[in-house]
């Protein structure tokens, strides 16, 4: 009796990679004509998946599952709400401050450049930077122009962002309603064992993930918030707010200190070097001792793995119409999904029969 015909590894990969890619392919062109709904979904979806957490939490208290969705969905409303009314009018405020001393920081900025030069010619080093610096300077000064302009039309877009922000939030809802049944079914397309593996790793790693990296953004930004209006920093509000929320990337945070550390000592060194010292210190805090107890192991990735990730993330949300931003916040935690699944599947004995 002849037994089952094996393949080697090499042979079912070459066959299943191009199916794959071509499943790909099909898929990106049903999503394009889409967008922007597939990045609205996607939202709405990581939102569910955090407010599942202190929905959870409050039906293991005794409260109905739907009264819970209902209680969370209320005071999250109710901190939008107050976000909006005393945050977003000062950020507003300062960002349309800053953008109107962006000429003079660019002004303080080609300052320091002809220092440089001079600095770089007194002691016999080349110094023959003055037209890319001059290039350099003429396109942020474009792009300030640019942004000045925008503002108007992004105070236009208003109607718009603010129906796709609702439909957002009412979707999350319905997700957070429907989601067991929705995972339930959903898995049901997968092998018996690999479902438990798949449901469990996706879910824990996704809610885990961002829940403790949300946390982390607004504990950073009200620490920051609170140190440079201690030390009375220009535009204090605003730098806290964004040095905050782009924790969220990884190593965006430690970026984004530079570039506003270097922005003010354009004009103020003793600034730039006060608000670098008080970023650092602040962000040591907070991942030296919330992050650890927050996130744990969650993600499980090395640093060079993550900084693969974040560029593939990036350009797989464009190529699919997420948009690179969605793209990079999806890249840690779906990397660090396959990463479990592919150590579970080495991990599985080897049948001949299943092949």
């Amino acid at each position: 009796m002849v037994g089952p015909l094996v393949f080697p590894i090499w042979l079912r990969l070459s066959l299943v990679l191009p199916l794959f890619a071509l499943n790909l392919w099909v898929l990106r062109q049903l999503l394009l004509p889409l967008a922007p709904f597939p990045a609205l979904f996607l939202t709405a979806a990581l939102i569910a998946f955090l407010l599942d957490i202190p929905s959870r939490w409050l039906n293991r208290r005794g409260l109905p599952r739907w009264l819970a969705i209902v209680v969370v969905a209320i005071v999250t409303l109710g901190l939008l709400v107050l976000a909006a009314v005393a945050l977003v009018p000062r950020l507003i405020d300062q960002l349309g401050q800053l953008i109107n001393e962006l000429p003079g920081l660019l002004v303080a900025s080609q300052s320091w450049v002809t220092r440089l030069q001079e600095w770089a010619a007194g002691r016999g080093l080349p110094s023959e930077f003055g037209d890319l610096s001059t290039d350099l300077l003429n396109r942020l000064s474009r792009v300030a122009t640019q942004l000045s302009q925008q503002l108007l039309g992004i105070l236009g877009a208003t109607f718009g962002i603010t129906i796709n922000t609702v439909l957002v939030l009412v979707l999350a809802v319905f997700l957070l309603l429907g989601g067991d049944s929705i995972t339930a079914g959903l898995a049901r397309w997968l092998p018996d064992q690999w479902r438990k593996l798949v449901v469990d790793t996706i879910t824990g790693t996704v809610r885990g993930y961002f829940a403790g990296q949300v946390l982390l953004a607004l504990i950073l930004s009200i620490g920051q918030i609170v140190v440079f209006t201690v030390l009375d920093i220009p535009f204090g509000v605003l730098f806290a707010v964004v040095i905050g929320f782009t924790t969220l990337i990884p190593y965006a945070s430690a970026l984004t200190i530079v570039a506003v550390s270097a922005l003010l000592a354009v004009q103020d060194p003793q600034m730039g070097l006060e608000i670098l010292v008080a970023a650092i210190a602040v962000g040591q805090i907070v991942d030296q001792v919330i992050q650890p107890r927050l996130m744990g192991s969650i993600v499980g990735l090395q640093p060079a793995w993550l900084l693969i990730a974040l560029p593939i993330g990036a350009r797989t949300g464009a190529l699919f119409g997420f948009g690179q931003l969605l793209g990079l916040l999806l890249a840690v935690p779906v990397a660090s999904c396959i990463k479990t699944l592919v150590d579970a599947w080495r991990e599985l004995p080897f049948d001949p029969a299943e092949s």
